[in-house]
């Protein structure tokens, strides 16, 4: 996953504010948390540029099934544990007093199977008392295949031209990216394919509880997108 285009991927998600979305993620667990907060786990953390504004408040690790995008991390945030790992089969031997998983990327687990597997996970690496908060992606309804779209990047010395269009394979959402990357040193092209799964904001919601969380919906969220926000039982 990421394995041609990561070296590009800070500067195509360059209109991200991170540091806004971490300002109002502390909000929201400051909202919701009954106690001192001191450690986070941040799952599917990419170039760790959450991490780059989350460790202003916490002792924070992160994990991600991309190497090439964890080599990136560790150079934004020197110091930090980083693990390489799959988000549905991980065990870190110990457990945080916050578990995020941000950007959508828990529709990278495609199906409803692997959709349990990876709350489970997450679950299991919570403190009592902790919090599991997921920034989902598109549900079935939200989801418009069909569409087409495109990204621009165009500095001096670096031009990049992302396009995809949108479709839908049974419960998955599927585009491919096609990129158009022109530098000093010449002109390339190359395609990746990304699967996200499609999951109601109730089915997520059902397997939270499922595992003995209380949960709760943020409509708005970070992005527009939503949080589920899932309490453990002190």
């Amino acid at each position: 996953m990421f394995l041609e285009s990561a070296q590009y991927y800070d500067v195509i998600y360059s209109f991200k504010d991170y540091q806004a979305e971490v300002q109002q993620l502390v909000a929201i667990i400051n909202e919701h948390h009954l106690s001192e907060v001191k450690s986070l786990l941040d799952v599917a953390c990419g170039t760790g540029k959450h991490i780059q504004y989350l460790k202003d408040h916490y002792e924070v690790e992160g994990l991600d099934l991309s190497q090439e995008l964890l080599d990136f991390a560790r150079q934004c945030n020197p110091g930090i544990s980083y693990y390489h790992a799959d988000m549905v089969e991980f065990d870190l031997g110990r457990a945080f007093e916050v578990v995020t998983c941000l950007f959508s990327s828990i529709g990278y687990v495609k199906t409803h199977e692997n959709l349990s597997r990876a709350l489970t996970c997450m679950a299991r690496h919570l403190l009592p008392g902790g919090l599991l908060i997921i920034e989902p992606w598109f549900t079935p309804d939200t989801w418009n295949p069909g569409t087409v779209h495109a990204h621009f990047i165009d500095e001096p010395d670096l031009k990049i031209a992302r396009v995809n269009t949108s479709f839908t394979e049974g419960r998955l959402s599927c585009f491919d990216f096609h990129y158009l990357i022109g530098t000093p040193e010449g002109t390339k092209h190359f395609v990746e394919r990304h699967e996200l799964g499609l999951f109601t904001t109730e089915e997520t919601s059902a397997v939270l509880v499922d595992l003995g969380l209380k949960v709760t919906f943020d409509a708005e969220g970070l992005t527009g997108r939503g949080l589920l926000i899932g309490r453990k039982p002190v």
